[in-house]
């Protein structure tokens, strides 16, 4: 464990936001500078987020990551556990329990792996000693001592990854304070330690982005021509109909109107290429993690948790 490195966050290196959140936000300066004082520069945080990037796996390989069957039999029983909660988020923003579920799974293992540095230090260090991204943390360091003022809560406490991600559902500071709820109603929003909570705001998160109750997500398809690839989306963003994409040469397994915005992407499978079409709500899924195949690891979670959650 790091020793702690008092000062490592006071004088000039944070005047000016320092004065920013007094001027801004109503922050007394003193206690301010008192806080960000006992905050400590974590040189493991700056060698993780500048660590180049490994090999982007194949679905083949990803997949197994995350559809495993001690990740699917612990998410039957999170499920089980926290079945009223997950009942009545579905209700109330319908999405389905299932789709919740897998979110936590993917991101902490139903909280198992929440992160353990503290949520200052983490921020701090991003906001002030890591310039390539230094404007989105320190926004983030301001949300994060909002949000902190707002639940009344000490700010030294809170932990998450080495980014800042909180809680079961890894929530940054902004999406807290935008999406979370007090879903118990106990009259404080806690994401780290109640379930309930982290149910209710990861549902509301998928809602406010646009999730639609009981429509599909993806669906599977076939190519055929010299055209097919053009259909392939480079970003994430639907850009083309479902009609487009037929004319290009694409089949879908399900019927899905023509003027439905599509996202078409092809994954590296165990038994060769997959084509798949991504719907509306897989889109909402990317909302919350900028990959296709995360997107798709948290779909087929879901899946196979109600397929196991059915037979027992």
């Amino acid at each position: 464990m790091q020793v702690a490195q008092a000062g490592d966050y006071e004088g000039e290196k944070v005047a000016e936001f320092v004065q920013e959140m007094t001027r801004d936000y109503g922050f007394a300066s003193e206690q301010l500078v008192d806080l960000l004082a006992q905050a400590e520069r974590k040189q493991g945080i700056l060698d993780a987020i500048s660590r180049p990037a490994e090999r982007v796996k194949p679905w083949k390989e990803y997949r197994p990551i995350f559809l495993t069957e001690s990740r699917i039999a612990q998410g039957v029983d999170f499920w089980r556990e926290n079945e009223t909660a997950l009942a009545r988020a579905e209700a109330e923003f319908g999405v389905p329990a299932e789709v919740v579920v897998a979110i936590i799974g993917v991101e902490t293992f139903y909280g198992r792996n929440t992160g353990g540095h503290r949520v200052i230090d983490a921020l701090a260090t991003l906001g002030f000693d890591y310039p390539p991204r230094q404007p989105f943390f320190r926004q983030q360091l301001k949300e994060f001592l909002l949000l902190a003022r707002e639940e009344q809560v000490d700010p030294l406490t809170l932990t998450g990854s080495y980014a800042g991600a909180m809680g079961l559902p890894q929530f940054m500071p902004s999406s807290f304070r935008a999406y979370a709820v007090d879903f118990d109603e106990d009259g404080h929003i806690d994401i780290w330690k109640n379930p309930v909570d982290a149910i209710g705001s990861a549902a509301n998160y998928f809602k406010q982005h646009g999730w639609s109750a009981g429509e599909p997500v993806v669906a599977r398809a076939r190519v055929a021509g010299d055209r097919h690839a053009e259909g392939l989306t480079e970003g994430l963003e639907p850009i083309l109909t479902a009609a487009q994409l037929r004319e290009l040469g694409w089949t879908m397994d399900t019927e899905i109107p023509d003027d439905t915005q599509v996202t078409a992407f092809r994954l590296d499978g165990a038994e060769g290429d997959e084509y798949w079409v991504g719907l509306p709500n897989f889109y909402v899924i990317t909302r919350y993690n900028r990959s296709v195949m995360y997107a798709m690891a948290v779909h087929q979670l879901a899946g196979q948790l109600a397929a196991a959650r059915g037979d027992s």
